[in-house]
């Protein structure tokens, strides 16, 4: 049942957002509806493509899923693209979707590790 699953998206499938898109695959409670990075060829686009789950190198297409979506994790650490999605989801009305940044998955990493995690990011830029 729908009801029953948590419908979230993932921004970032290099290395810090890879970890996080094997637990959401294997976890039965979530259905993940969508993976943007810009490297088509990162390393958790291609783990997304290989179990069905759509990618896109512009994120804000994910932003467009609306009250499908309940939760778009960001794990980009990337400022801009903070910004750029507080601003879609007040221009678009969106108010269901809860946008859930890098600090927040850190911490839930950390819970989960026992100790505290430091999350891994590229040089890349959005």
């Amino acid at each position: 049942m729908a009801n029953d699953l948590f419908r979230v998206a993932v921004i970032g499938a290099g290395e810090t957002g890879t970890p996080l898109l094997r637990q959401l695959l294997d976890a039965p409670f979530v259905q993940l509806l969508g993976v943007a990075d810009l490297d088509a060829d990162a390393p958790g686009v291609a783990l997304a493509r290989e179990r069905g789950v759509p990618t896109t190198t512009d994120f804000l297409e994910l932003t467009r899923l609306g009250a499908d979506l309940d939760i778009l994790i960001d794990v980009t650490g990337v400022p801009a693209v903070r910004e750029a999605l507080r601003q879609e989801m007040q221009d678009s009305g969106n108010h269901h979707t809860l946008i859930v940044h890098e600090m927040v998955v850190q911490l839930m990493l950390s819970l989960l590790a026992g100790k505290r995690v430091r999350l891994k990011h590229g040089a890349q830029d959005y």
